[in-house]
């Protein structure tokens, strides 16, 4: 895959990545800013942001104008926002990039934030959480990192904030976090598939050069403090219980990133991975269990996370420990080695299979690591993975001290019992 990097004077990189027999091209624009880099009384401001965004401009004055260009494109298109990153996209069939481009950097660069559209996607907001709370297989989400990495700690705080705090926001707090975070320095926009290199970057050069310069984002660093295992259960008259357990692991440019990665999948990720066969297949204890990994900036973590009848859940955590317990103790066989490494190797060219993968894939590399590590190279340190390499990260991660759960169901007088399953 071939991709050049255009550095504008006022920081902004702009990514290519031309893939001429694409019939599509996607443009994303990606700031190195997220509910990371909020205070308490922030919380919530950089998702907040992201949805007002798509307000209007001076050229668009009202949201319907930017979703009826785009529908008129045929494109697909949205933002996100994460702990450490937001971003805005949209896919096009390649003759309409241009386009896409125009209307993609005008809601970036020149929306408008008024104080009417304020106070009515604040309540739209209040709705987006109380939606989520409602959802325990996604709430648990939250309540496990928070478990994780404390609630006095950004890491630990809900993306999309308290309503208290969504409904605080006014236009100049929004304007300050804009003008702090916005910023050359901290602007990654990658164009990808079939397009026009020379007219793109034309353009890019001209609208992206108005952003400030300022400096990269600077965040409160995490330092883990955890000295015994972790458990919070959060009582609901819930179907079934919903489970994430985990400990913290390496960062995102940590060598270690590639064993553990080998080392979720054989754990978790898959139909064939030790938990789906112990937990589902052979015990019928869930019908969704596996495992991931999250790397961020300077920490990380591998999670476990299983939705079960709620008189299991001991005993499907018992399961998950004894498979975790099993890899640090004895590693893995070569046949699951092999079959992790090669799904691997399935997952990534999957990955890399459309421009809008493709883009979005490429820019948070860069946000996230100053740099592009390509599919090639990645599958080379995946390749080199032994099942020493596995053994090590699991005894090295895997420890008593570590160890977080969080849990959503109705065990109020099951703490006890399910707080004497926590240990390696």
């Amino acid at each position: 895959m071939q991709h050049k990097i255009h550095t504008l004077r006022n920081g902004v990189r702009i990514i290519f990545v031309p893939v001429k027999d694409m019939t599509t091209a996607t443009m994303i624009t990606v700031v190195g800013t997220g509910s990371r880099f909020e205070d308490e009384h922030e919380n919530g401001i950089a998702h907040f942001l992201e949805h007002l965004f798509f307000k209007g401009t001076e050229q668009r004055p009202g949201p319907e104008f930017i979703s009826r260009e785009l529908d008129a494109l045929g494109a697909s298109y949205n933002a996100y926002t994460g702990k450490e990153r937001t971003g805005y996209w949209a896919k096009v069939a390649s003759p309409k990039i241009m386009d896409a481009v125009d209307v993609v950097q005008d809601l970036f660069l020149n929306s408008i934030i008024k104080p009417k559209d304020i106070t009515k996607e604040a309540e739209a907001i209040v709705q987006e959480i109380s939606m989520y709370n409602d959802r325990p297989s996604r709430l648990v989400y939250d309540l496990f990192e928070e478990v994780l990495y404390g609630k006095d700690h950004p890491l630990g705080r809900a993306i999309l904030g308290s309503p208290e705090n969504v409904r605080s926001f006014r236009k100049k707090d929004f304007e300050k976090y804009k003008r702090e975070r916005y910023t050359g320095a901290n602007t990654v926009v990658c164009v990808a598939g079939n397009f026009p290199q020379g007219k793109v970057l034309a353009r890019l050069r001209k609208v992206y050069s108005v952003l400030k310069a300022g400096e990269k984002n600077t965040f409160a660093p995490y330092e883990d403090m955890q000295t015994e295992p972790q458990l919070r259960i959060q009582h609901k008259e819930t179907d079934q219980s919903h489970l994430m357990m985990g400990v913290k692991a390496c960062h995102a440019t940590h060598e270690d990133r590639y064993a553990l990665s080998v080392l979720a999948q054989i754990l978790g990720g898959g139909m064939s991975s030790r938990l789906f066969t112990e937990i589902r297949e052979k015990r019928g204890l869930a019908y969704s269990v596996g495992a991931m990994m999250d790397f961020l900036h300077d920490t990380g973590a591998l999670i476990i996370y299983a939705g079960i009848e709620h008189d299991n859940v001991t005993k499907a955590m018992s399961l998950a420990l004894k498979e975790m317990k099993s890899l640090a103790k004895k590693g893995p066989s070569a046949e699951e080695l092999m079959r992790a490494k090669s799904g691997f190797e399935g997952r990534t060219a999957f990955g890399y299979e459309t421009s809008d993968d493709i883009a979005e894939h490429l820019a948070e590399q860069l946000v996230m690591r100053d740099q592009i590590i390509l599919p090639k190279e990645t599958l080379k340190r995946v390749e080199k993975v032994t099942a020493e390499d596995i053994k090590r990260v699991a005894q090295k991660y895997f420890i008593d001290q570590g160890l977080n759960c969080a849990i959503i169901g109705p065990h109020k007088k099951n703490i006890k019992k399910i707080k004497e399953v926590l240990s390696f």
